[in-house]
């Protein structure tokens, strides 16, 4: 799937009634964005006194570099990404979280020569980002003794699952398993997914909130998290009704595959997206320190926040 540039301005009563902010996404509007857009189509934004400004990016690094830069309040990020670019001295922290479970995953043909995780010594990967995919690959690879050397990693350059389903390479690490499993089964070509949780690969958030430490409104933050819990717990409740005022504000969105991926995603929102699970963001540090990513720990509070507390 290719980067679409998109903006979607979310317009929300008077300006001068409302404090005003800017959040960045991650990528194109799409599914996984489904609490942020149904707050401003419900009203919960407008209750909460905000006018939400949601951009796309053109490019999807960019994010959180314009929030480190003081030029979004919020930005959509990675909690992998997170690790490594507050390692990198960048000026960021969780505030809040989309999408609570991993949606990584390693993905091979459903009837392929790849059975099980051990059968990967000596195929072709694919990937789409140096880094944190291949420290997820080593765990991955290492609970059957295999070596990163022992397989041969390709860049497809995100051609993710069409590398796969050209039989350029046997697998493909950093695919999205509520966008391109449902992608493969849409083209005819059935894929199969390997959890990365499942795999020796400590849990972790997919899908994150940051903010710039030296810089955020903790009181306009806690409101738009509040409004996006509203937005949440309205979804659970009415996914078939949710899924028609989502696809309701594009053209772009109503089509089989954004239908199967919502399915595939409401379930993952973070009913609490305030809420901290410290334990989780130190065992991905420790995860990230001991595949020689990061050199040295930050402790959790230098990498997120629970904005609700004291």
């Amino acid at each position: 799937m290719k980067y679409l540039p998109l903006v979607l301005a979310l317009l929300a009563a008077p300006a001068s009634a409302q404090d005003r902010m800017t959040l960045i996404l991650d990528w194109f509007v799409n599914p996984d964005h489904g609490p942020v857009i149904l707050a401003e189509e419900l009203g919960y934004f407008e209750e909460a006194g905000l006018e939400v400004e949601v951009v796309a990016p053109a490019d999807p690094s960019d994010p959180p570099k314009m929030v480190a830069a003081g030029r979004a309040d919020l930005a959509i990020a990675y909690q992998p990404q997170l690790h490594l670019q507050v390692e990198e001295g960048l000026p960021l922290i969780r505030v809040g979280t989309l999408i609570a479970t991993p949606l990584n995953c390693l993905l091979v043909l459903k009837d392929g020569p790849v059975a099980s995780t051990a059968d990967l010594r000596g195929r072709k990967i694919g990937f789409s980002v140096a880094g944190v995919e291949e420290a997820l690959l080593s765990a991955i690879l290492g609970q059957h003794g295999i070596a990163l050397s022992e397989v041969d990693l390709v860049n497809v350059n995100w051609s993710l699952s069409p590398a796969l389903m050209a039989g350029q390479v046997d697998a493909v690490i950093g695919a999205y398993r509520n966008f391109e499993l449902n992608q493969m089964e849409i083209e005819g070509v059935p894929g199969r997914c390997f959890f990365v949780e499942e795999e020796g690969v400590p849990a972790y958030d997919e899908l994150i909130y940051v903010a710039n430490p030296e810089t955020m409104d903790k009181d306009v933050i806690r409101r738009f998290l509040h409004a996006t819990e509203r937005a949440t717990q309205y979804i659970m409740n009415h996914p078939e009704k949710a899924w028609e005022i989502f696809s309701g504000t594009s053209k772009e969105l109503q089509d089989r595959l954004n239908e199967m991926a919502w399915a595939d995603t409401y379930p993952r929102f973070a009913t609490r997206p305030a809420a901290l699970d410290h334990g989780r963001y130190a065992r991905f540090e420790a995860f990230l320190l001991e595949s020689g990513l990061i050199a040295e720990p930050t402790p959790v509070a230098g990498l997120a926040t629970d904005i609700n507390a004291p």
